[in-house]
């Protein structure tokens, strides 16, 4: 009956810019998490310790604020519509030049450009759809839009296990320039924001709107940066857990990626959801509460069901409590910086957090190769910063954003 009441009166535009948008997250995950099924091929392929090529995780999520700001001020300037299909274009571009680099500096530096388009999508995407659809919507919306994470990541996982053997891992990242078909969809079916102003936009100036809002984006900025340690930390070193570890094939890790993926779009499509009538920062802490109980059946499992199901509770929290994030950057957000200021302080977030490959695999060295306690402590230490930040935080689901 919620979803029937949030869908109620949509108009074609507004369903388009929602379908745009929702892609646009999905297509942009999907290209970044091809490589952390391939570490290994990338590794063996170059010559080099896994550690370094983990690197290439760490400069994608490092580079996603500057792409976060340059597109946001672009698009607070210029309008959400022409700099979302410019960033999607980019990206695909990027991605697709991945397969084709020769030796691990080319990589490097080919990924560092991708993280800078890819970090400028969430922010307009979220901005564009935020602006478009009623209040009583958002809710909903945020679920949808940030579930598109999961869903880009559950299309790499389907991507290695049908494709990979037949095509390489230079092939999996060929398939990168697919997104930029959505780029003719967005131009054929999306308008403009109503929540953008072309004199508005002439008028504002960063700085001071920074300057006026230091205290919330100082906030901001931390919050994201527990979130992305929460969602990074349980994602991007976990198939490599599975084939190192415990010796997973191919067709396991797929598996199981598959199944942790279904879990965290049904989190982020239901906590969303409540979070309309629960409020964004109650349902942020209940996600964070119950990933902890769920942290030794994810981590320590000896058996592929333990770990499987461990692994959907898990991302039904870890990506429930990021439902919630789309609408409660943006309702946090000042209105004359909206496409600027919630995928800054994300992508900052990001940024700080973007240690995360390189440390978890410097822990499970130190350890033994024990991968386990890498990602235990990761995930129970995000989510108890969370629970707290969340605590402190202010409720603003009632903003007007259009």
């Amino acid at each position: 009956m919620a979803v029937l009441n949030a869908l109620r009166g949509w108009s074609p535009a507004q369903k388009n810019t929602v379908i745009a948008s929702y892609l646009g997250w999905t297509l942009d995950a999907f290209d970044f998490f091809l490589l952390v099924f391939v570490l290994k091929d990338v590794t063996k392929e170059f010559g080099v310790e896994e550690s370094h090529v983990a690197l290439a995780i760490t400069l994608t999520l490092a580079c996603r604020p500057l792409g976060a700001f340059i597109f946001g001020r672009l698009a607070d300037r210029f309008g959400r519509r022409p700099i979302l299909m410019l960033d999607v274009g980019l990206y695909s571009m990027l991605g697709f030049a991945t397969a084709f680099a020769p030796n691990l500096t080319s990589f490097l530096v080919i990924r560092a450009l991708f993280g800078v388009a890819m970090g400028g999508e969430w922010g307009i995407g979220a901005s564009l759809t935020m602006e478009s659809v009623r209040q009583e919507s958002r809710g909903m919306v945020s679920g949808l839009l940030q579930s598109g994470y999961p869903t880009g990541y559950l299309l790499a996982s389907v991507v290695y296990g049908l494709v990979y053997n037949t095509i390489g891992w230079r092939g999996m990242f060929m398939v990168g320039a697919l997104p930029a078909l959505l780029v003719l969809y967005i131009r054929r079916y999306v308008p403009e924001s109503p929540g953008w102003n072309a004199q508005r936009a002439r008028q504002g100036n960063i700085l001071t709107v920074l300057a006026r809002h230091w205290g919330t984006a100082i906030y901001a900025i931390v919050l994201m940066t527990a979130f992305n340690f929460f969602s990074h930390g349980t994602q991007d070193i976990y198939p490599r857990f599975l084939q190192g570890q415990h010796g997973f094939s191919v067709h396991e890790v797929t598996t199981i990626a598959v199944i942790y993926n279904i879990g965290a779009i049904v989190g982020g499509w239901t906590f969303g959801l409540w979070s309309q009538s629960l409020g964004r920062r109650r349902m942020i802490m209940i996600g964070a509460v119950l990933s902890l109980p769920v942290v030794y059946l994810w981590a320590y499992s000896t058996t592929m069901v333990g770990l499987a199901c461990g692994a959907f509770l898990m991302q039904v929290c870890v990506q429930g409590a990021w439902g919630v994030i789309p609408a409660h950057l943006n309702e946090l957000s000042p209105p004359d910086a909206r496409a600027t200021f919630p995928g800054t302080v994300y992508q900052l977030g990001n940024f700080i957090a973007s240690s995360n490959a390189v440390l978890q695999t410097t822990i499970a060295k130190n350890e033994g190769g024990n991968y386990a306690f890498a990602l235990a402590s990761v995930a129970v230490a995000a989510a108890v910063a969370i629970f707290v930040l969340t605590a402190v935080g202010r409720e603003a689901r009632d903003a007007k954003l259009s």
